[in-house]
């Protein structure tokens, strides 16, 4: 599996992340909203770069020229719900893709101790299509895991690009074991160390759907 880490070079991924880690920033929900979108935006433009592209005749007002397009089908996925703004900005870019929606949650059982299910998915087929599976927080990959699972159902992808904006590294190893090798690629804005006994990334930032949408129950 290809790892592409944001954090291995400085960039506006470095800024943004430190906008949504601080605390004193994490008081403006539209702002981390903004921000995941903004994470969205810059990992679609460098995921355009890996794909297929076909020469497409094109008039200007003074000519006839070739130009390179996409030449696959992108499907984009997320997670519900802190996945929503992160989503936006890949669709801002690839504006022509076909959408998936996957619906995971901890029920918990004991007060740290989990399982996650999935409630609700919304997929076109995915034969042979590019999927970006997207989630703000990768924290064990355990519903990273079972939304691809979901997905499968409505076929077989020909490429994996999961995204997500900050990742442990138990997550990391998690998703290489369990994600077909050959074909996924993980693009992260930061791998951090661990996670906590409530499997929260530390130093992460929180909870991404509370700070993007108000406390639940």
């Amino acid at each position: 599996m290809k790892i592409i880490n944001f954090a291995d070079q400085n960039s506006l991924v470095s800024q943004y992340l430190s906008e949504m880690r601080d605390v004193t920033v994490q008081h403006d929900p539209l702002r981390f909203r903004r921000n995941l979108e903004r994470m969205g935006e810059i990992m679609a433009y460098e995921i355009s770069k890996t794909l297929k592209y076909r020469d497409k005749e094109v008039t200007t007002p003074l000519a006839d020229m070739k130009c390179p397009v996409i030449d696959e089908k992108v499907v984009l996925a997320t997670i519900f719900r802190a996945g929503v703004p992160f989503h936006q900005g890949f669709l801002n870019f690839f504006d022509h893709a076909e959408n998936a929606f996957v619906s995971a949650y901890r029920k918990y059982k004991e007060k740290e101790n989990f399982d996650v299910l999935i409630e609700y998915l919304a997929s076109p087929r995915l034969d042979d299509k590019v999927l970006v599976l997207a989630d703000p927080m990768l924290a064990t990959g355990a519903s990273m895991e079972l939304s691809y699972r979901a997905l499968l159902t409505k076929g077989n992808p020909a490429h994996i690009h999961v995204a997500s904006v900050i990742a442990s590294q138990a997550a990391v190893d998690y998703i290489a074991k369990t994600f077909p090798t050959d074909k996924t690629t993980l693009w992260v804005g930061a791998i951090d160390p661990e996670i906590n006994s409530h499997s929260y990334i530390v130093p992460g930032l929180g909870d991404a759907g509370d700070l993007a949408y108000g406390t639940k129950d």
